[in-house]
C-alpha cells in the first residue's frame, strides 16, 4: 500500500506478546495468534517519499536520485530460485495502476503489472484450444530464435570491449541465459493441462473510484493461484497516488486517497483515512479467512502461505520512509507478537525477508541491506 497507513492506529502502544491491539489491529482479531506486526524497520537509504514504493521489496538506495538503477525484488530472487516448479513463477499485479511496480528483475528491469484480473484469470485457468496451443508454442519458439541470434551478435561485439563493457556484456549473457531457460519451462508448461477452478472469471471494476472492489477482486485472484500452485510469489502494489475519491459504502469520501493521505492534522481528512484505512483490514481480514478456509496436507492454505503487508511510507502526510508500518501473517510461522525496534535506530526491513526466504526453504543469509535474521518468527 503506497499510501501508508495513520501510524497511531496502526501501531500497538504495547510490545511483545499479549500487546492491546491497536484500533486497525483491532479488525484482524479473529488471527491474532497468525499475525506479527512490526515498528522500527526500515530500508536503509531508501529516502525520497513516494518513489521509495518501487524499493520496498528491493532495498535499493536512493530512488529518487538521476543515477538510480533498482536490484532484483524478493519475489524474483524467490522466482529464480524456485519459479520452474509451477506454470507461472512469479505474478505481478496492481491496482489503478500498469506502470508502478514491486517487481524488478536482477539486472533491474521493472515487470509491468496487470492490473486487469480477468486476463490474470484467462491466463491462469482457461484452456485454449489445441491450435491456440500449438500457436503459442511457435510464438515462444520465435522468442528463443531471437535470443540465439542477438546473443550471437553480442559476442562479435565482446572481442572489441573494454574490460568494463565486458562486465556488462556478461550481466547481459546472464540474462539472456535466464530469459531461455524461463522460455523453455513455458514452452513445457504450455502441453499440459490447466488447472479446473469451478468460480466465474472475476469482473474488474471499470472506475478507479471502486478501488476497494478492486483490492479484494485481487485477493481472490491470488488466493486461487496459491491454491492451485499456480505460482508461489504473488506481488500487488495497491496505487492510491493516481486513485480518485474512493466510493465507500458506509463513508462518503470527498476527496482523492493521495490528497487525503497529506491531511495537515484536518480532522476532517483523518476521519475520512480512518474510514480507508480500516477497509484495508477488512479485506485483509476476509484473505486470511479464505486462506484458512482451504485445506491442503493437512493444514490450512494460510498455514502454508506467507502474506507480508506494508507500506514504503511510515507517514504519508510528510513523506517520512522511517518506522514503516509492517504485517506479516501465515506461513507457520511463530506470530502474535508485537516487534518493536528503536524509533530512532531502525532495523533493516530486509532482515525480515531473509527469514521469509529462509522459511520458504530458499537457503541464504544475505538479501539487500539485511544486517541479520529474525529468525525468532521459525523458533518453535
Amino acid at each position: 500500500n503506497n499510501l501508508g497507513l495513520l501510524p497511531d492506529q496502526f501501531f500497538p502502544k504495547e510490545t511483545g506478546r499479549g500487546y492491546a491491539l491497536s484500533p486497525y489491529l483491532e479488525t484482524l482479531r479473529a488471527h491474532r495468534d497468525d499475525f506479527s506486526v512490526f515498528s522500527g524497520v526500515w530500508h536503509p537509504d531508501v529516502d525520497g517519499g513516494h518513489p521509495a514504493d518501487i524499493c520496498f521489496l528491493t532495498a535499493a538506495p536512493h530512488p529518487g536520485s538521476g543515477g538510480f538503477r533498482n536490484t532484483i525484488s524478493l519475489d524474483q530472487y524467490i522466482a529464480e530460485r524456485i519459479g520452474h516448479e509451477t506454470r507461472f513463477p512469479s505474478l505481478t499485479l496492481a491496482v489503478n495502476t500498469r506502470t508502478r511496480s514491486l517487481s524488478w528483475t536482477g539486472t533491474g528491469v521493472a515487470i509491468p503489472p496487470e492490473d486487469k484480473a480477468a486476463e490474470v484469470f484467462r491466463q491462469l485457468f482457461l484452456q485454449g484450444s489445441a491450435e491456440q496451443v500449438a500457436a503459442q508454442v511457435r510464438r515462444l519458439d520465435t522468442g528463443r530464435s531471437i535470443l540465439d541470434t542477438v546473443a550471437g551478435q553480442a559476442k562479435e561485439i565482446q572481442r572489441a570491449a573494454t574490460a568494463r563493457d565486458r562486465d556488462r556484456l556478461d550481466q547481459y549473457f546472464t540474462s539472456v541465459r535466464d530469459l531461455e531457460q524461463r522460455l523453455q519451462a513455458a514452452r513445457d508448461w504450455e502441453q499440459r493441462p490447466k488447472p479446473a477452478v469451478t468460480v466465474e472469471p472475476p469482473i474488474d471494476p471499470a472506475n478507479p473510484s471502486a478501488y476497494m472492489d478492486k483490492v479484494r477482486v485481487m485477493y481472490d485472484l491470488a488466493r486461487l493461484a496459491f491454491e492451485t500452485d499456480s505460482t508461489r510469489a504473488i506481488t500487488l502494489m495497491l496505487d492510491g497516488v493516481s486513485t480518485p475519491a474512493l466510493e465507500l459504502n458506509d463513508t462518503p469520501i470527498t476527496d482523492g486517497y493521495h490528497n487525503l493521505s497529506h491531511h495537515g492534522r484536518s480532522e476532517a481528512k483523518i476521519a475520512q483515512l480512518k474510514a480507508i484505512d480500516q477497509w484495508h483490514m477488512r479485506l485483509l481480514a476476509d484473505l486470511f479467512n479464505d486462506l484458512t478456509s482451504v485445506r491442503e496436507d493437512g493444514e490450512t492454505l494460510f498455514d502454508r502461505t506467507m502474506v507480508l503487508y506494508g507500506s514504503n511510507l511510515g507517514d504519508a502526510n510528510i513523506h517520512d520512509n522511517t518506522n514503516l508500518p509492517i504485517l506479516l501473517a501465515g506461513g507457520g510461522l511463530r506470530h502474535g507478537q508485537h516487534h518493536a525496534f528503536r524509533r530512532d535506530h531502525n532495523k533493516p526491513l530486509c532482515d525480515l525477508y531473509v527469514t521469509m526466504l529462509q522459511n520458504m526453504g530458499v537457503e541464504t543469509g544475505t538479501f539487500g541491506s539485511n544486517a541479520g535474521t529474525l529468525n525468532e518468527l521459525r523458533s518453535a
